[in-house]
This record gives structure tokens, sequence and C-alpha cells, in this order.
């Protein structure tokens, strides 16, 4: 079963499908600010029901479509993996092959978003020394290789919000967090408002503010708890209820300092100390 934080980054994907593709695909980004593009969920459950026990699931199938015809319809696969260790490339090949048979299209493009560093095989190759058979490749978006910096006043929501999974320094942890926190605000809500715009939102529209606000909230602190509970297990073993219900309920400022404190105490009473 998916966890929130899981569930969070394929609502990322569905609410805003168009930065999602210049993110972590921007090969295949040409046209997609053209008039009536249209961005189709797949449904999983659909693919599941018609290809059965052969079914994997991937996060999010996305169909783009193009009423101008300037391009042809494009189905993406985004998958996230946590653990580099986890990804298998023949899963993947699978289940694009499956994929493709079954809704009768050629016009496929796999993304896999990681979360962590690590190895994995970018590119399949099958065949003998005299030639390949079959060859299949992916478009990889590590978020370990990316500079938290590089993206501060990125206009792109889904950057932003995933800051905190870029590489910085511990230094500017807070500062990344504020800098992803502000961006819901920058990025989403005053999207093409003049400054006038701005403020008569600001006074007529806080609730929606606040909502948005919140989420972006909730997605960034899930995800300090997700790298905590993942390093505390690593470090001292899987953690009790009583860690997990603190972890549960811990605001995200809090998490941070305890993310930063597991990484050299020697117990976990010296994380968990007020």
């Amino acid at each position: 079963m998916p966890s929130s934080h899981d569930q969070n980054f394929k609502n990322l994907i569905i609410d805003y499908p168009r930065q999602a593709i210049e993110l972590f695909a921007p090969d295949e980004a040409e046209g997609l600010s053209a008039p009536g593009v249209r961005y189709l969920p797949v449904r999983e459950e659909q693919l599941k029901e018609r290809l059965g026990d052969r079914f994997r699931e991937l996060d999010t199938p996305l169909l783009v479509e193009w009423p101008d015809r300037r391009r042809e319809a494009l189905l993406f696969l985004f998958e996230e993996e946590t653990k580099t260790r986890r990804f298998s490339i023949y899963r993947l090949a699978h289940y694009c092959l499956d994929v493709a048979e079954l809704l009768g299209t050629e016009r496929i493009v796999p993304v896999v978003i990681f979360l962590r560093g690590g190895h994995y095989a970018t590119e399949l190759r099958l065949g003998s020394e005299r030639r390949a058979y079959l060859a299949f490749a992916y478009l990889a978006y590590a978020f370990r290789q990316q500079q938290a910096r590089d993206h501060f006043g990125s206009p792109n929501l889904i950057a932003r919000l995933n800051l905190p999974n870029m590489r910085h320094p511990r230094s500017e942890r807070v500062a990344v967090y504020a800098e992803a926190v502000r961006g819901v605000l920058e990025v989403d809500i005053y999207a093409h408002l003049s400054e006038e715009e701005r403020m008569i939102y600001q006074q007529e529209h806080a609730p929606e503010a606040a909502v948005i606000s919140g989420f972006a909230e909730r997605f960034l602190r899930q995800g300090e708890a997700r790298l905590l509970r993942q390093l505390l297990t690593k470090r001292f073993g899987k953690p009790s209820e009583l860690i997990e219900r603190r972890l549960e309920t811990a605001d995200a400022e809090t998490l941070a300092l305890w993310f930063d404190r597991a990484l050299e105490a020697r117990a976990l009473e010296d994380i968990f100390c007020d």
C-alpha cells in the first residue's frame, strides 16, 4: 500500500502534469504550451483489470493529447523510486511493453524519478555480440544529483516543493525548507497576477491561500518524516511505536532538528531529548 507521501507525489504529477513533464522529461516538453493540450490520467485500476496477473504497478500513467495534431498523443509512465536498489529495469520494460500492446500505441515515454542517490541501470540490451535484438532506455531524474540552490526561484512548483529532496549542505536546511514553502505562494497562487491583483487575492481569498500553504507543509513534513525514519532504521533498527507516533505528529521544523541529531547521535535518547 502506498504511503501518504507517495500519494502526494502522485497527486502532484496529476494536478500539475505540464510542470511534471517540463521538470522530469524536458526533451519531450515541446508543444505543451499549445492551446487545448489535454492531460488525461490513465486509471491504474483499469490497467490492472485488463492486464491481470501481468500487471506491474507504476505510479502515474499520463496521456497527453494535442488537439491541433502538431504531435501525436504521448503516454508518459512516471515511476517514483525511493531506494535505487528496488528499481528493476526489467520490470519497467515489461510494463511498457504490456501497456503498449494493451493500448495499441508505441508512443510511450517511461520516466523514473529517484528520490535518493545510488547506482541504477539506465539501458537494457538483449542480443548477441553481433547485434541487439531488444534495446530499451528511459528518462531518469535523480533529485540527489540536483543542487537545491539551482532551483531557488524556479517557476516550476514541483521543483520548488522538492527542494528538500535535492542536494544541499546541512547549514542551508532551513533556507531550503523556507524557499520550498514560499514557492507555493509565488508559483501557484500568484501565477500570472500583477502586483495589484496579488493584493486583491490576499485580501479576498486568504482561506484558499492557507489551504495551499497547508498542503505544502504536509507534503514537506511527510518527506522529512520519511527520510528520518529511513535514517533511524539504518542506524538503530526499526523505530518503536512510540517513536513512530512522534514522527507522525511532529512538525517539519522539529523533524529537521531530529534529522540533524540523528546523523551523529550514538543513542536514540540523544535525538529525541527535549
